[in-house]
């Protein structure tokens, strides 16, 4: 291995690999293998998305050559001022004669398409690993010539592994978080139902009523998405299209090797009317929980229809019927699940830069930069100080 793919530090050495570099190695075949997202998902997402995300893996050996996790990684060229919509007009402004203003190469630790998590090969190694990761990503990052370093949307729990952090460089501002309905304590959807406020009882049965006046609609639930890809993935591109944030963009192929490589999670929910596709619905389960990632919506009936709530009452009845114990959904369109009876489910950003005269400042900027600053719903969340705490 060339002498710059090698990063040692105090306590083992960090080993950049590519993914070929993994097919034979059996810490990787096992990375992940307690979350949802395992290591199948990141090899979907490197091979099936968008070719700006620059894919490689950090295998962590301590002392010994023991292999205590192998952590995946990305680069980036990222528009700093996307969780900022009131800066995006005179940013674009300047950008037509600067048009690289306010846009660094980063390296981010995590998903590209999804929350990011330690690739510890035990829970007691957490800590370990992310002490390897925070003394070695600094000297890679320059290596690299990335302006920053982002550990990018790691849920609220590995705050105690890298509490560290804050005090050695980097700065913890919370990422936009996905949201979160405990399912134990209903006997089924009508009884959610009745948990709720009562003006919003009354406006999603109204919106129901109507739904259900209009022609039939019927729910398919796959675990291969292959045979109707083309018909359902503009529906994707259409509540794609209509996001203020966008960081990743699925392809047909994601969604097709999702459920090839993936049946045992993946689960595919399509809604028809007259035969036709009008909104489907990404989503895997594990251990009691699912996770509703992305949604297409058909958007020549969807408002008329009401869809985005007649298709989460069918998942959330699906996800009853399944005993499962948890639903949680992507982040973003936050009001409506205010008023559903959702939690915060906190996500974290770890932020550094690497020039170490800038970086004083730039911990002071990203905290305006930080996108849940300018979102006034999150913080009439019940559980909004959790962002923070």
């Amino acid at each position: 291995m060339p002498a710059d793919q090698t990063i040692p530090f105090p306590n083992g050495v960090a080993r950049v690999l590519s993914r070929a570099d993994l097919e034979n190695c059996e810490a990787w075949q096992h990375a992940f293998e307690r979350n949802c997202k395992d290591h199948r998902f990141y090899e979907i997402v490197e091979q099936t998305l968008d070719s700006k995300f620059e894919h490689h893996y950090l295998l962590l050996e301590d002392k010994s050559g023991k292999v205590r996790g192998i952590q995946p990684v990305f680069f980036v060229q990222q528009n700093l001022v996307d969780g900022i919509p009131a800066l995006r007009g005179a940013v674009e402004t300047v950008r037509r004669r600067f048009p690289r203003f306010l846009t660094m190469r980063v390296l981010m630790v995590g998903n590209a398409a999804g929350e990011g998590h330690l690739s510890a090969a035990a829970p007691e190694d957490e800590e370990w690993v992310a002490n390897a990761l925070h003394a070695t990503l600094k000297t890679y990052a320059k290596r690299s010539k990335a302006s920053l370093v982002v550990f990018k949307d790691f849920p609220a729990k590995y705050r105690h592994a890298f509490r560290n952090f804050s005090a050695n460089g980097y700065v913890r501002v919370p990422s936009m978080p996905m949201t979160e309905l405990p399912l134990l304590r209903y006997s089924g959807f009508d009884h959610y139902l009745s948990t709720l406020g009562s003006s919003t009882r009354k406006d999603l049965r109204r919106k129901f009523r109507k739904t259900d006046a209009a022609e039939p609609i019927n729910l398919e639930v796959l675990t291969d998405l292959t045979p109707c890809v083309d018909e359902v993935y503009p529906l994707y591109l259409q509540v794609h299209e209509r996001s203020p944030l966008k960081f990743e963009c699925l392809t047909k192929e994601y969604l097709c090797e999702l459920g090839r490589r993936m049946p045992d999670r993946a689960r595919f929910f399509v809604w028809r009317q007259d035969g036709r596709a009008i909104a489907f619905s990404v989503a895997l389960v594990h251990n009691d929980t699912i996770y509703d990632d992305y949604l297409g919506l058909d958007y020549r009936v969807a408002l008329d229809l009401h869809l985005y709530f007649y298709t989460l009452r069918d998942i959330i009845r699906w996800s009853l019927a399944q005993g499962l114990e948890r639903y949680r959904s992507s982040p973003l369109n936050y009001h409506p699940k205010l008023h559903l009876g959702c939690d915060l489910f906190p996500l974290d950003l770890y932020v550094m830069h690497t020039a170490p005269l800038l970086n004083p400042i730039f911990r002071q900027a990203v905290k305006f930069l930080e996108p849940t600053r300018h979102d006034p719903v999150l913080q009439r969340f019940r559980n909004a100080n959790e962002l923070h705490a």
